[in-house]
This record gives structure tokens, sequence and C-alpha cells, in this order.
């Protein structure tokens, strides 16, 4: 599975390499105004699909729906820990299948 670390570089490097009008459209600014730009447009994109960044991002790393389903529990459960709820009951509050 793909480091928690490098999931978003990973997914805006991926979201980038399938846009190309869009690198195409932002090549001669910065590097910095290209990378904002991108990031921008990816967070656009993954509200356009009705989904929150972290999932669109874990949509386009993932190698199977498998490992999607995976880190997507992972996250869910770190999402738990930090609110200090436990598993069982936050996967019934936001409607999860814990398998």
């Amino acid at each position: 599975m793909i480091a928690k670390e490098a999931r978003q570089a990973l997914a805006l490097q991926r979201f980038a390499e399938i846009n190309p009008q869009m690198l195409e459209e932002i090549r001669d600014l910065g590097a910095r105004e290209q990378a904002q730009q991108i990031e921008w447009a990816f967070e656009d994109a993954a509200q356009e699909q009705g989904v929150e960044p972290w999932e669109y991002a874990l949509q386009l790393i993932a190698e199977s729906p498998e490992q999607l389903q995976a880190m997507r529990l992972e996250t869910h459960r770190e999402v738990a820990e930090a609110l200090g709820m436990e598993w069982e009951e936050y996967c019934q509050f936001n409607e999860i299948d814990p398998q």
C-alpha cells in the first residue's frame, strides 16, 4: 500500500498527468503557481464528483478496488480516533460497512 505521507503528492501528480490541457495552460507559470493551480483544479474536480478531496485522492492512487476500500477504512479509523469515537459507533453514525 502507498505510504500515507506520499498519497496526496501522488494523487496530484496523477491528476496532472490525466489533465494535459491544464498543464499546457499553466506551463508559463512559476513552479509554485503551477502547483497551486493543480491543487485548486484537483479540489474542483473532487467537488464536481461529489466527493471530498481525500476520497478523490484515494480513487486516483488505488491500484485495485480492494486497496481503495482498505485506504478508505484506514482514513475513517483515523477520523474516528481523532474524534474520540468508538469504531462501531463511528461506522453506524456514518453508515460505513466496517468490512
